[in-house]
């Protein structure tokens, strides 16, 4: 719900509001123009601007109905009498001219038009003044080039859009439905003064020179939309804003009544926008099941003002978000917000008083604060910290730049709660040199919250006084080591080319990379068994792309031990990597010893969030080559696990004759929260089958599973009585298996299907379980210790949260089970 303030309706604009030297007119109508005290007190704007309202004689010379009406496409009736009429529309879709459109206090117009549309455009001289009321059961289009007003009598209530625009549109595009153009240049407004609402449906008022709310507008299951442009775009959407300006007009849109609606978006492009929420009251966006709660308030070449609190919730009580983009940018006083995240940007980003105060209102609310210096226009792209920034709690601060960001001296950034601070130059990852400058403070030692740097690395960080908690302990699943961290960007496939000058560096990706040029075999993994990679390298959710492995790093065939083939070869015991999704292929001929996996060959160190998919090619497998010796460790993700994975997965497509698991080939380190979907298969010489998530396990896997469907081609070799076939969740365990399952088909034509693991001489506790149906298994192990028959389950059964003993599916706990699901997932995996 978007609110504002109400002291419209009780103050007469001729008693209680100064005239001004200036008229807002509507052509063919003069315009008293006025503003409030308060609005007088309060801004600063460089023009005269007030909420404009006709004369009452004015209002009454309009017409107390709609004169001379006839549908001119669709079909339909126009009937009345005393004070009233009523338009029934026979069609789904209506066009009627009018000469007049006014409706007269106390009067009422009816549109029976059942769930369909009508297009009512005035063709006359007069604008349209709605002071009694409007009702359909469906949607009205009311379009006036020469300006609409709903006074402070007027009522429009809907079933479904009203839309009331001073543009003007095809009456053959609005008949086929779907996308609207539309466009106009009259000096025509729309001014809301009463209440307009639509029960299932949107609000939208469009003009070209200005739109004025300041009465009540009400779409609690749609979006509010005042937009300004010489041409526009209006969508259909049932979960995002719905106009767009394709042609701008250096209007302005002014709301300081009240709005609910599920979205709202103000939209003016290089005009103003002047987003004013009265003192006590708020402009609220409440969200559906359908609709994010989200506010746009849309000025990019332009100005918005903001003032007093902006507020918006998703339908289930969370934050939603706040976007506000402009040229220029003035918080008043009292301007804050109340949202999930408050996104706000500019070309050149200053944080002065006023706006280091309504972001510490904000902050201090609750409300995350994502702000950025564009550099678009011609501006430069810094990102200048003039002003103390202190809050306590939870919400977290980012402060971004295109090119530069700077604390200035005797400032002060502080936390006392949990919240972060991101300080990212280079925001567009196009390696500008872009740098970090703290000149100031940043005190973090009364908080648990992080304090993340990001500089480009042909720039610079200096790190000026950072006071950090002596007692900050990294959170679970975190993947930090240290309370405050400084990383280089990487932006580009030679950035990450040079990780390889420093391992133990801290990096992040700036951007998505394509990787697409090491087709020509010329990666070489970052990290090797002598020298591995022992920094930070944080993926920031983003992806390296169309990678290309083919090359080994020591421990090759020349060397003491196995290889290591990935994206990274071998990760040491101090290093992490998170928040990473690698997308390629891999392939190595026959006689090979290495580890190999997509996003790293062998770890020793932290994986956590990370992600793999395309495919593996190893050993020359396949029907031609059935005698070549493969003797490759492989995994989707990880070729040999010596370290902990954490809530990662694997989609990777993998071919090869020697160890092979979806996830991981061999894992000695711990596996936890992860899970392998892609398709596997064993052929070759030494081929013995494949494991779902794991090949070979000595170590611990827990709260994991696999529905990677596994093939083992033709027979494996041995003596006669060697142990043969791959298993649904791992070929052999010597280790540990808790609360974990396998779905994936297990097909072996020469061995029978095997639920969980060929070979247990570990531990694997009751709590782990696989799909009979879908695995076309009827025993969970042939070898070794047995498992019950019980752990076998029917994909009914998958189904049912009851049937997993000790899963935790509550709305903490580490599984979820969604509707229409037929096994559980990671809860993580759901975004909760």
């Amino acid at each position: 719900m978007l609110r504002q303030s109400s002291r419209l309706a009780s103050e007469s604009p001729l008693t209680s509001r100064k005239r001004l030297p200036f008229t807002l007119g509507f052509a063919g109508a003069p315009l008293a123009a006025y503003r409030s005290r308060h609005f007088t007190r309060t801004l600063a704007l460089p023009v005269p601007l007030a909420i404009a309202m006709w004369c009452m004689p004015v209002a009454h010379a309009a017409g107390p109905l709609p004169q001379n009406g006839s549908f001119v496409q669709g079909q339909g009736a126009i009937s009345g009498g005393p004070g009233s009429l009523t338009i029934n529309q026979s069609s789904s879709r209506g066009v009627i001219d009018w000469h007049s459109f006014s409706i007269g206090t106390g009067n009422t117009v009816t549109f029976d038009n059942g769930s369909g549309t009508t297009l009512n455009r005035v063709t006359g001289g007069s604008p349209s003044a709605i002071l009694g009321n409007l009702k359909a059961t469906g949607s009205v289009y009311l379009v006036n080039p020469q300006g609409i007003l709903v006074g402070r009598t007027g009522v429009i209530s809907t079933g479904g859009r009203f839309v009331a625009s001073t543009l003007d549109l095809s009456d053959t595009a609005f008949m086929n439905g779907g996308t609207l153009v539309l466009a106009g240049s009259s000096n025509g407004q729309v001014v809301n003064l009463g209440k307009i609402s639509s029960s299932g449906g949107d609000i939208f008022l469009i003009a070209h020179d200005a739109v004025v709310n300041g009465g009540s507008v009400s779409a609690p299951n749609g979006t509010a939309e005042y937009v300004v442009g010489k041409q526009v775009v209006l969508y259909e959407s049932s979960s995002s804003r719905q106009v767009f300006v394709q042609i701008s007009s250096k209007g302005t849109v002014v709301d300081r009544g009240i709005t609910q609606a599920a979205q709202i978006n103000l939209e003016a492009a290089d005009g103003n926008i002047y987003a004013l929420a009265g003192s006590g009251s708020r402009i609220r966006a409440t969200g559906t099941a359908m609709r994010d709660g989200h506010i746009w308030l849309v000025a990019d070449n332009g100005h918005v003002t903001q003032q007093g609190t902006i507020a918006a919730t998703n339908v289930d009580g969370s934050g939603g978000t706040v976007d506000t983009f402009a040229n220029t940018l003035a918080l008043q006083s009292g301007a804050a917000v109340q949202a999930g995240l408050w996104n706000v940007s500019t070309p050149n980003f200053t944080v002065d008083s006023a706006t280091a105060g309504a972001f510490m209102r904000s902050l201090n609310a609750g409300t995350s604060v994502d702000a950025i210096a564009t550099g678009t226009n011609g501006a430069s792209g810094d990102m200048t910290v003039g002003s103390n920034l202190e809050w306590q709690g939870p919400a977290s601060l980012s402060l971004g730049a295109f090119r530069n960001v700077t604390i200035a001296p005797a400032t002060t950034l502080k936390n006392t709660g949990s919240g972060n601070l991101s300080l990212r130059a280079d925001a567009a990852g196009i390696d500008n040199a872009g740098s970090v400058a703290n000149q100031g403070m940043v005190d973090w030692s009364s908080s648990t919250g992080f304090v993340r740097s990001f500089y480009d690395m042909n720039g610079s960080y200096s790190p000026g006084t950072i006071l950090a908690n002596s007692a900050w302990k990294a959170g679970p699943y975190s993947g930090l080591l240290t309370q405050v961290t400084a990383y280089k960007l990487v932006n580009s496939l030679g950035d990450l080319r040079s990780v390889a000058s420093d391992l133990a560096g801290n990096y992040a990706l700036g951007k998505d990379i394509d990787a697409s040029a090491t087709s020509d075999g010329s990666y070489v993994p970052l990290g090797d068994i002598n020298t591995p990679f022992t920094g930070q390298f944080d993926g920031q959710s983003k992806t390296v792309s169309s990678l290309t492995l083919g090359r080994l790093v020591a421990g090759d065939p020349a060397s003491d031990g196995p290889g290591a083939m990935g994206m990274f070869g071998v990760i040491g015991e101090k290093g992490v990597v998170r928040d990473l999704s690698v997308n390629g292929n891999g392939h190595l001929g026959p006689s090979v010893r290495a580890y190999v996996g997509l996003l790293a060959g062998a770890n020793y160190g932290t994986v956590v969030r990370d992600s793999a998919s395309g495919n593996l090619n190893i050993g020359d497998a396949g029907p031609a080559q059935p005698t070549n010796v493969d003797e490759t460790t492989a995994g989707g993700l990880v070729g040999g696990n010596f370290g902990t994975i954490l809530r990662s997965s694997s989609a990777v497509v993998a071919t090869t004759g020697g160890m092979l698991g979806g996830l991981v080939g061999e894992n000695v380190g711990a596996i936890i929260q992860s899970y392998s979907t892609g398709a596997l298969t064993s052929l070759g010489y030494t081929n013995e089958g494949a494991g779902g998530l794991v090949g070979y396990n000595l170590g611990s896997i827990t709260q994991s599973y696999s529905t990677s469907p596994t093939l083992l081609q033709g027979y494996c070799r041995g003596s006669a009585g060697t142990p043969c076939g791959g298993a649904g969740l791992v070929v052999v365990n010597e280790g540990a298996i808790s609360q974990s399952f396998a779905t994936g088909l297990v097909t072996q034509p020469f061995y029978q299907p095997i639920g969980i693991a060929r070979t247990n001489l570990g531990t694997i506790t009751n709590d782990v379980y696989w799909n009979k149906d879908t695995t076309a298994a009827t025993v969970g192990t042939v070898y070794g210790t047995p498992i019950p028959a019980s752990s076998g389950l029917t994909t009914a059964q998958m189904s049912m949260p009851a049937s997993f003993v000790s899963y935790d599916f509550g709305p903490a706990g580490v599984w979820a089970m969604p509707g229409g699901a037929t096994h559980p997932v990671l809860r993580w995996q759901t975004g909760q």
